[in-house]
């Protein structure tokens, strides 16, 4: 009992080094998305933080202010989401290495 209770010791501390290490990589990896046709682009990195936004000057019309708003709360909000993603599926590969019960990780 107490070499198995070791090996999930040793096996959830290899796990841990993994996903730290993946947390860094995940930093510098960005996802983008674009709305209203390109009138929006918005770009997230594996943090799940925004890095950027580029609204086309096209856009920018002050009787209709509320269009705007709109369009970046979709890009920000689908890019977020992009990027939740991506970290949710590198973290299933990663976990896919160890025996563990679904949605621990």
């Amino acid at each position: 009992m107490a070499k198995g209770m070791g090996n999930m010791l040793k096996q959830a501390q290899q796990l841990q080094s993994k996903i730290f290490k993946l947390q860094e990589e995940m930093a510098d990896k960005t996802v983008e998305t674009t709305v209203g046709g390109g009138m929006v682009t918005a770009v997230a990195n594996g943090k799940q933080e925004l890095a950027s936004v580029k609204i086309d000057p096209e856009v920018v019309d002050p009787d209709d202010v509320q269009m705007l708003e709109d369009l970046i709360v979709a890009a920000v909000n689908d890019v977020l989401a992009k990027a939740k993603d991506m970290v949710s599926q590198e973290m299933s590969k990663l976990a896919g290495g160890f025996n563990l019960p679904p949605g621990l990780l």
